[in-house]
């Protein structure tokens, strides 16, 4: 069967269901037992079968509605007892019953809070957690959070047929070692007037720029939270401002993509479109790791919306308190922890993940808070988690890319010990190191070395490898890398909690101003800072990841903690591509020189021992004297090396890090009968510092003049 005809065939069943749900919407439909298996809505030849796992539940009923904002059901059917329960699953099987339909579910049971943890109530209604479509038009939350009856402002969950033509397309297989990681809002990356774009801020709007993607040469896009999520979970002093959740923490249905990066949620185009653009851009040959947040839901604590988890069984899915389980534990700050290492509770999560893998063709996963999925039942920090190790050890999952934020908001850090081999992390470490050192901080020579060498450190004696050091200096949460340069403090007034909120160990300096300047001097300063992030984010071994806007010195004007602003302050400004076209190309020209260079993306740790066929080391460590790093000099703030081509058509790579308020005349090493080229220097503009291999001369002499606080790179060849 032809690719082509496949694709007309998926048209006309899209077209023929949506002409079916239309024509029987004042239906009621023929229903039979069903099977406890696939739990969720089943699409069969004959109907949906439809299966919700629940415990305790007493009494539970599923409702039928003919659109996402109707407001009454066209059916409700009381599931039986003895009839339409096998051991925990409540199950039910509508004959005829069409794609597109939305449904809910109630239950009723127990209600004993304080001894078992219980929040049934039979008139809320539940989504349930297996949808691949939500729509969150009628939402209301605060009602979500009250007794009683909320069908009119509830979510709904529909019936989709699963089915779509990827022509040929698998998962992304890319080796880690040689990965560029690019972390982006996928609303906030297009929203702004200047993306002109057809859809601001949707997935379909992302795949309009592929092409700068491309060209700034990143290997894979680092999605912020992209499953189903509550836009009005968000402080009531900041709601009051008219404020929403932007980031996307607050995930509620886990197997459908966020309506609200949809162009047709209403129509339940959720899969095909974030599927669009999954296949877009691997036709690029640019990978897809998702955000994902299993730590905690949009349920939040005691006083929180019941939206599926608490209705069905709060005292399997989240960490209740020993004493009063009418009390949640929060590990996490956002009012729950997920109780993921119940086993009901990891299967969910395993499946999940196999899911965006195996029908969504995402090629990897960053979780958020991760440490918070390595505690027990009580709370208790586990040293082989049965669901981390589960999650490692898929088959489905096996070639997948995982990566752990490791730690968690109770003051678990794990940061080089985070459970299992295959896990990278995202160093916290690292990105403050780094940030000291650029900011001029004395006494980190040896520090900054080690982070280089994708910190073997913390992963060299656990048998790990420099792909488990995940190397950022920004990212999301926090400063923008302009504003790490031109704010000492936050700036965060305008989310309505008195400047509270963010943290306040931003590392920051702003080069003798804060914020907005004219003073040239400290302009020129702040770029040259931002180029030597770059610069240095991309000479380190490990896998770097930039913050998307950095490229083009997007700002926040000092917000370091933006998740609730939905608005120009935090999307991308697509007019300082023109702007700051420099910095932009700064950034393409280091990825480039990454990339050419294998020797900076080695799958294995640096010795110091020689190269076979080289007769150099694998790495030499220089001071202002070559040969002497300062390793005890707690005033120095320069740092060189110089690292030999793994491959014969390689250049060898000899760099200056001068970090200090002074120019200094360094010398360069002897390597054979190479000659050294300047590649890089962020002391000159982006035209003269920042050169192709064809447009390089070689150097006359044995040194050269490093300025002030600036990043050189040389090739040898």
């Amino acid at each position: 069967m032809t690719a082509s005809f496949l694709r007309l065939k998926t048209r006309l069943i899209s077209h023929f269901n949506f002409k079916k749900t239309t024509a029987t919407v004042n239906k009621t439909f023929k229903t039979s037992p069903g099977s406890p298996y696939p739990m969720g809505a089943k699409l069969k030849h004959d109907g949906v079968n439809f299966s919700i796992f629940s415990r305790h539940a007493t009494s539970v009923e599923l409702l039928i509605y003919s659109s996402a904002d109707s407001l009454e059901p066209i059916q409700v059917i009381h599931l039986e007892n003895d009839i339409h329960k096998t051991f925990y699953s409540w199950h039910v099987h509508l004959h005829e019953l069409p794609p597109r339909i939305w449904y809910t579910w109630r239950m009723d049971g127990p209600d004993c809070a304080a001894e078992s943890g219980f929040s049934f109530d039979k008139e809320k209604h539940l989504l349930d957690p297996l949808a691949r479509v939500v729509s969150d038009k009628l939402w209301n939350r605060s009602k979500a959070c009250l007794p009683g009856d909320n069908g009119h402002t509830a979510m709904r969950s529909q019936v989709v047929d699963q089915s779509y033509d990827w022509e040929g397309d698998t998962p992304f297989s890319f080796k880690s070692e040689n990965a560029i990681l690019y972390e982006l809002h996928v609303g906030g990356f297009t929203r702004n007037k200047s993306a002109n774009v057809k859809n601001p801020g949707t997935f379909s709007a992302l795949i309009e720029k592929i092409p700068y993607l491309k060209a700034l040469g990143i290997t894979h896009v680092e999605l912020l939270p992209v499953m189903a999520f509550d836009e009005q979970d968000i402080p009531r002093g900041t709601a009051a401002l008219g404020l929403k959740n932007y980031w996307g923490y607050s995930t509620h249905s886990f197997f459908s993509p966020h309506p609200g990066y949809c162009v047709t949620p209403d129509k339940g185009t959720h899969l095909k479109e974030f599927r669009d653009l999954v296949k877009a851009l691997h036709k690029a040959e640019i990978g897809v790791v998702m955000d994902v947040v299993f730590n905690h839901t949009s349920e939040a604590g005691a006083d929180g919306p019941v939206i599926n988890f608490r209705g069905i069984g709060s005292d399997i899915f989240y960490h209740l308190d020993e004493h009063d389980k009418s009390k949640y534990r929060d590990y996490t700050g956002c009012g729950n922890t997920v109780n993921a290492n119940h086993p009901v509770v990891a299967n969910f999560i395993i499946s999940c993940l196999e899911y965006w893998v195996r029908e969504m063709h995402v090629d990897g996963f960053r979780f958020d808070l991760a440490s918070a999925l390595a505690r027990g039942q009580n709370g208790e920090v586990l040293k082989d988690p049965p669901i981390l190790w589960g999650i490692e050890l898929s088959e489905q999952l096996a070639k997948t890319k995982l990566i752990a934020e490791a730690w968690d908001a109770a003051g678990l850090y794990q940061v080089g010990s985070f459970p299992g081999y295959r896990w990278g992390e995202w160093n916290g470490k690292y990105r403050d190191s780094m940030r000291s050192f650029i900011r001029g901080d004395k006494g980190l020579i040896a520090e900054v070395a080690t982070r280089l060498c994708a910190s073997s450190d913390l992963y060299k004696q656990q048998d790990r490898l420099p792909i488990n050091s995940i190397n950022f200096i920004t990212c999301h949460d926090g400063f923008t890398l302009n504003d790490l340069v031109s704010y000492n403090h936050n700036h965060n007034l305008a989310n309505g909690e008195d400047n509270r909120d963010g943290g306040d160990h931003n590392i920051s300096y702003n080069c003798g101003a804060e914020g907005e300047t004219n003073d040239l001097h400290i302009l020129e300063l702040r770029k040259k800072q931002a180029k030597n992030s770059i610069a240095i984010l991309l000479l380190s071994q490990g896998v770097p990841m930039l913050l998307a806007g950095d490229e083009v010195l997007n700002t926040q004007n000092g917000n370091n903690n933006g998740y609730c602003q939905n608005n120009e302050l935090t999307w991308l400004d697509w007019s300082l591509t023109e702007k700051n076209a420099d910095m932009l190309l700064f950034v393409q020209q280091m990825i480039a020189l990454r990339k050419r260079h294998p020797a900076l993306m080695r799958r294995r740790f640096l010795t110091g021992e020689v190269v076979p066929g080289r007769h150099i080391p694998d790495i030499q460590w220089h001071g202002i004297q070559l040969g002497a790093p300062q390793w005890l000099d707690f005033e120095s703030r320069v740092l060189g090396f110089t690292l030999a081509a793994l491959k014969d058509d390689e250049a060898d790579l000899h760099v200056i890090l001068n970090m200090s308020d002074d120019e200094l005349a360094m010398q360069l090493p002897i390597v054979g009968e190479r000659k050294w080229h300047l590649a890089i220097n962020t002391a000159m503009d982006s035209a003269q510092g920042t050169l192709k291999p064809e447009n390089q001369n070689p150097i006359e002499g044995d040194g050269y003049l490093v300025q002030a606080k600036s990043v050189l790179v040389f090739e040898g060849r």
